[in-house]
């Protein structure tokens, strides 16, 4: 049994579920993203974790202890919120020393304390710094080391870097994933942000309308999506119905003009993703699908390509190597390996 276990966790509102019969088991000291759209449930289910929902049914399991009948302040929990909740007129020791005040700790192990915990973060030369007169970076690692301080049996993230710029929550999300796995903390954070999810995360649990669609570890997920949902939103990607037939005897997949020798892949069986980096700009053949350039976007590293073609709009992502792209309006011919196509099933589920 994991270290912590989710048992058919359901909350229910009036007419409208917003997590439903979510099963998950959480290794000790794993870092586990539960990833979504707005209102798939995933803030829910770590209300639900951190005792501030009361669940409809189903159960939360602490370390083999149900945490049922148990309130949020004698569960040991470790939150950092969106907004980081600091008290303006505390400086960061004082805000790191707050929950050590509150559960009776003697202040020369506070001291010792609040100075490990902010030397853990990087910022035991500002202890003394009120968070107005703090970046918005500094005021995050205040936040989470005076979630970590405590000690607790488990670390909850709501959102914690989406108030932070591009730039900075790159090498915050370093940070982030050093400190935890120094600690050894167990985690569990709420992000709707995918590349977030990706780089931080040892396994992810995708959440569509109140189901886990898939649970993985990330580069599984994202290669081997079960879903559509799961294919579109771990980045981006192209959704076609292949139709398997022969030619001279061997196994082909029909996708519009185009007809891919399969080459000891496996025969698709329904709807396959292809993730927009396989898609390559080839000669005319009958193996390439035909299309025109209708956008084309330079993001610094890369180029996006929108392709259009007999069978829809295509993505192409070609990495900026300094050869020149197809100009918009290009008729261009499109192809991957036939491996490069992952089927996907139509239905939700875990």
């Amino acid at each position: 049994m994991g270290f912590l276990v989710l048992k058919q966790l359901t909350k229910v509102y009036g007419d409208s579920t917003a997590v439903d019969a979510l099963s998950l088991e959480i290794a000790r000291g794993e870092f586990v993203s539960l990833l979504g759209p707005s209102g798939c449930g995933k803030t829910t289910t770590l209300q639900m974790i951190a005792g501030f929902i009361e669940p409809t049914s189903g159960a939360v399991v602490l370390d083999g202890r149900d945490l049922g009948r148990t309130p949020p302040q004698k569960r040991a929990m470790g939150i950092v919120f969106q907004n980081y909740a600091l008290f303006p007129h505390m400086t960061a020791a004082q805000n790191v020393a707050f929950g050590l005040e509150m559960r009776g700790v003697d202040k020369r192990e506070r001291t010792t304390r609040v100075g490990e915990a902010l030397a853990l973060v990087g910022l035991g030369h500002l202890a003394d710094r009120h968070p107005a007169r703090m970046s918005g970076g500094q005021q995050q690692r205040v936040a989470l080391a005076r979630a970590l301080v405590i000690r607790p049996n488990l670390l909850l993230l709501d959102e914690p870097l989406s108030n932070l710029d591009a730039k900075l929550r790159e090498d915050m999300q370093i940070e982030l994933r050093s400190i935890q796995r120094t600690v050894g903390t167990t985690t569990i954070m709420v992000t709707h942000d995918q590349s977030e999810a990706l780089a931080l995360s040892d396994r992810v649990v995708v959440m569509n309308q109140g189901r886990a669609e898939q649970v993985a570890e990330p580069y599984a997920a994202y290669e081997h999506p079960h879903t559509p949902f799961v294919g579109g939103f771990l980045g981006k990607a192209n959704l076609f119905e292949p139709l398997v037939c022969e030619v001279d005897g061997r196994p082909h997949a029909r996708i519009g003009a185009a007809c891919m020798p399969l080459e000891g892949a496996a025969a698709p069986t329904a709807k396959v993703i292809v993730r927009p980096e396989k898609v390559q700009f080839l000669p005319a053949g009958p193996a390439a699908l035909p299309g025109r350039v209708k956008a084309r976007i330079f993001q610094g590293n890369h180029w996006l390509c929108q392709v259009q073609t007999e069978v829809g709009d295509v993505l192409v992502i070609r990495q900026n190597d300094g050869e020149p792209m197809p100009a918009e309006g290009a008729a261009v011919h499109l192809g991957w390996r036939a491996a490069d196509m992952r089927p996907v099933s139509a239905g939700a589920g875990q």
